[in-house]
């Protein structure tokens, strides 16, 4: 295990050990509350494996067991009720072996509950993890199920839960109108500095955010459960909460924050980011090149609070995957979208020819998840010579802007 990384994990341990007191999650504050907005109520819940509470008891067991609750089906997002499924899987419906109810999958054919997924509730809950970027679909089946739930006159309570990257940190390109899709259904930046309750109170409060007439928005019921104690400016570490994989690919607290600076910029071109290793989204290789060529070129870009490591990766059957590992080295100076706009660029100058000039039927998915179309003419025009520090500045006017104007929704 690198050094860095192994300080990290440290770090987060002596952090938990003295985290005092936890924080209380939103299935906490209700607990607490006795279940008073549920009782007499048919209660559907959208979860995951990382819908827990904070002593890790999975909330659809949390209001099975309570006497209080009359919890009736389950729902569940992409990779499924027990995230077992790979990204862009399907997921079946089917009966929940523990409790015997109804699992309706909002990853099939639908991603929007139909009607008659919502006819035997009367409140829907939601319980899931985000990651605080733009392109991860659980808030996409928050906005779907908001969604349904108001045109069919069902309640929807958001338990709030953590973003692990804080909630100060706003960077990266929004998300051009043109180019909303499942994998980015709010008009953000890329890491968007907010908490899953947030988004939905912003969801219910701004016109346009959900595909619903403005009627139907305004007569639907929304109410958040917030968190205690959490404070903006915690990362991860400083919740005391252990983490609870959100998907296959991001198992660990390092993947999480990896996401956020390498997801963009490996998906046109050879880079790859250690997904398969031990290392997922924070392990860089480029063929043909060496680690330590690639790291003398990361260097040469001086992005702020990163640094770099030369690591050996290994493949779940063993292999050795020689790499850069990214280290944070001072999480409040990096702006994490800079690292991936710089590979991009990169990729033009090693690559036989530009890569964003032949993009071809990677184009859409490509904008779905960068938002920003200048920023591919850029790259498909200047290739090698693309002005990474212009679009830089530019997405931090932005990010500011917004994030400025997202403070009407903030519940910390």
């Amino acid at each position: 295990m690198p050094r860095p990384l192994l300080l990290f994990f440290l770090l987060a341990i002596l952090t938990n050990a003295h985290a005092a007191p936890m924080i209380d999650l939103g299935i906490d504050t209700l607990r607490e509350s006795g279940y008073a907005k549920l009782q007499g109520k048919r209660v559907g819940l959208l979860t995951h494996p990382a819908g827990v509470d904070k002593y890790g008891r999975p909330t659809w067991k949390v209001l099975a067991d309570a006497p209080e609750v009359n919890l009736v089906a389950l729902y569940g997002p992409e990779h499924g009720i027990d995230g077992h499924a790979a990204a862009n899987e399907y997921v079946a419906h089917t009966t929940h072996g523990p409790t015997g109810l109804p699992a309706y999958s909002l990853y099939d054919k639908h991603r929007k509950p139909s009607p008659e997924m919502l006819n035997s509730i009367d409140i829907m809950v939601i319980d899931l993890q985000d990651l605080g970027v733009r392109s991860y679909t659980y808030v996409s089946a928050m906005k779907k199920a908001m969604e349904a739930c108001f045109e069919q006159d069902v309640e929807v309570m958001v338990l709030d839960r953590p973003n692990p990257l804080g909630g100060l940190k706003v960077d990266g390109p929004p998300l051009d109108p043109q180019w909303k899709s499942y994998v980015g259904e709010f008009l953000v930046p890329y890491v968007h500095g907010m908490t899953i309750g947030e988004l939905a109170i912003m969801a219910k409060k701004q016109p346009g955010v959900l595909d619903v007439s403005d009627e139907t928005r305004r007569k639907g019921k929304l109410l958040v459960v917030p968190m205690g104690g959490w404070k903006r400016s915690m990362l991860w570490p400083d919740t005391g909460l252990k983490w609870v994989p959100t998907s296959p690919a991001i198992p660990d607290l390092s993947a999480a924050m990896g996401y956020s600076m390498t997801g963009l910029g490996t998906y046109v071109g050879d880079w790859r980011h250690g997904v398969g290793t031990q290392y997922n989204f924070r392990l860089l290789t480029y063929p043909g090149r060496s680690p330590a060529f690639i790291k003398r070129a990361l260097e040469a870009e001086r992005i702020p609070g990163l640094g770099y490591e030369l690591t050996d990766g290994k493949t779940t059957r063993g292999a050795s995957v020689p790499g850069v590992y990214l280290t944070v080295t001072n999480w409040q100076a990096l702006d994490p979208c800079a690292i991936s706009a710089y590979m991009m660029r990169l990729a033009c100058q090693w690559s036989p020819s530009n890569p964003f000039a032949n993009i071809g039927e990677k184009r859409r998915g490509f904008l779905i998840h960068m938002g920003d179309p200048a920023w591919l003419d850029e790259l498909s025009t200047r290739g090698a010579n693309a002005r990474v520090e212009l679009f830089l500045q530019e997405w931090s006017r932005q990010a500011k802007a917004f994030q400025q104007r997202s403070q009407a929704y903030w519940l910390y």
